[in-house]
């Protein structure tokens, strides 16, 4: 294969109480996809950071084509070839799509003047726009796009860069499915133009899709190596928590202790107006909602939950009918919206685990206006142990930890008060193989205490294997709903374009 375009070599980084990097070693040749896996935690984005110049490492060397060097800021990893597509979206809503591409890179005319060359930027970004497949002008507003849609103008910022290696964190977390196959098309692409990639996502069918090796990591060490052949969703799982794991999604019949707990009925969002929704879950079931980005689903869940309140709507809990107007309102009646965006509305990320974990019921250890300290810390610390989130201490700040942890730190919240309708809203968004199988574990138990669970997600897998039943919604309302024996793939899918019940059936 020749000489690596990159080697980094004994890579060692430590946190406060953390040895994130312990003599890690990685290397990428020229036209190569490079496949990073490793559960929550195991050193990934840390080794990535340092590539891209957001760390420094304790020790250790970084050679690019031979040629030993330093890299000391984002802004020489650039210069140096290096770009980089992290998982949480970095655009500024307040500027269009060809601003946010080349933020801090415009190119000028006009001598000392330096005027901004307005009319290269939008073609250049609609050159990168139209090679994604992505149908809009460079000069719509980022605020005016969906979740999806700004994903993609990450990735034609790192495109309009001309990188020789591109680092993609979790690029498909909030791609439709003909989204993530266009963004592939564009990977291999880039491949046969001799671009390096380093892939970085936690759908081990992607790597099988895409990678010419895989790199695992394991608490923060060198776990193996897989190439060609060798590469299967069964070896790598291995690699990563270090033991075989038994299949995620092992659904049994379940017993429900009240049949429609939890009754929505006639439900408008603002979203959709003119369509209203209605269904409704038992107490001990899990009611997956799936559907296409952009149905609605993420607008119920908010409805219900008070954060953008129905236009219309009943809820009915227990057999007795309640107003939300409000998250107060819901979180009173025991309802509680675990978000897709855990960083934005999960939590404060300057907070510590413990002070995120108690600041839903924090009146619950004020006495007099002083907080039992004592008190607090043994709840947080309980909840902790129990959902196994890794950190050295719950004093650690949020921001701190890994993606699984923080929306384990989520999960934990809730669970520390006495939920009676959990709403999971992309529950494994961004989390590892082992991380996975843990939620669904606790979400059945949850289920098994009597807890009524609607859970949206995007992954078909997990809508299949998890729930008890299936609402499928297109545009704004219910197109139907299927029993567990009347689940398939084809059928969900035919719901979500739109078709009736009556015709999937």
């Amino acid at each position: 294969m020749g000489l690596p375009l990159l080697q980094m070599s004994s890579i060692s980084k430590r946190f406060p109480g953390v040895v994130a990097l312990d003599n890690v070693d990685f290397e990428v040749y020229p036209g190569e996809i490079v496949a990073l896996a490793g559960e929550n935690g195991a050193g990934k984005s840390t080794l990535m950071n340092i590539l891209g110049g957001i760390h420094q490492p304790d020790s250790g060397l970084l050679r690019i084509e031979g040629e030993e060097l330093v890299i000391q800021s984002v802004a020489d990893a650039i210069q140096k070839g290096i770009g980089f597509i992290h998982q949480e979206l970095n655009v500024l809503d307040n500027l269009d799509i060809a601003e946010n591409v080349f933020l801090g890179r415009e190119p000028v005319w006009a001598g000392p003047l330096r005027l901004i060359d307005r009319q290269q930027i939008h073609a250049q970004a609609d050159l990168c726009l139209e090679r994604l497949g992505l149908n809009v002008s460079s000069r719509t507003p980022v605020k005016d796009l969906s979740i999806a849609q700004q994903q993609m103008v990450e990735i034609a910022k790192a495109l309009s860069m001309n990188a020789r290696i591109l680092i993609m964190d979790e690029p498909t977390s909030c791609l439709t499915t003909t989204e993530s196959e266009r963004l592939f098309e564009v990977v291999r692409e880039l491949r046969e133009r001799g671009v390096s990639i380093i892939y970085i996502t936690h759908r081990l069918g992607e790597i099988s899709n895409l990678a010419d090796r895989v790199v695992v990591l394991r608490d923060g060490r060198n776990a193996g190596t897989l190439a060609g052949d060798q590469i299967s969703h069964d070896l790598i799982v291995k690699l990563m928590v270090g033991r075989d794991l038994e299949r995620f999604h092992s659904h049994s019949a379940s017993s429900f202790e009240t049949t429609g707990y939890f009754r929505v009925l006639n439900l408008r969002t603002t979203r959709y107006p003119e369509h209203s929704t209605s269904f409704d879950v038992s107490q001990g079931e899990i009611l997956g909602l799936a559907g296409l980005v952009g149905a609605g689903r993420s607008e119920v869940a908010q409805a219900i939950f008070g954060v953008d309140p129905a236009l219309g709507a009943t809820f009915v809990l227990g057999g007795q009918r309640i107003n939300i107007k409000s998250p107060r309102d819901a979180i009173g009646h025991g309802i509680y919206l675990i978000s897709e965006d855990r960083r934005r509305a999960g939590l404060v990320l300057e907070m510590s685990i413990r002070e995120n974990i108690t600041l839903p019921s924090l009146q619950d250890y004020a006495s007099a206006g002083w907080i039992n300290r004592v008190a607090e810390r043994r709840v947080a610390q309980e909840v902790s142990s129990k959902l196994n989130i890794k950190a050295p201490s719950i004093e650690l700040k949020a921001a701190n930890l890994s993606g699984g942890n923080q929306q384990k730190v989520v999960l934990a919240k809730w669970l520390s008060l006495d939920p009676k309708v959990l709403i999971f809203d992309e529950p494994t968004r961004g989390i590892d193989v082992g991380a996975k199988a843990e939620i669904y574990q606790l979400m059945r138990k949850l289920a098994d205490s009597g807890v009524a669970i609607i859970m949206i997600s995007s992954d078909m897998e997990e809508i299949l294997g998890e729930s008890d039943r299936v609402a499928v919604m297109h545009e704004g309302a219910i197109t139907g709903i299927l029993e567990h024996s009347q689940c398939s793939e084809e059928a969900v899918m035919r719901l979500a374009v739109g078709e009736s019940i009556n015709e999937v059936a």
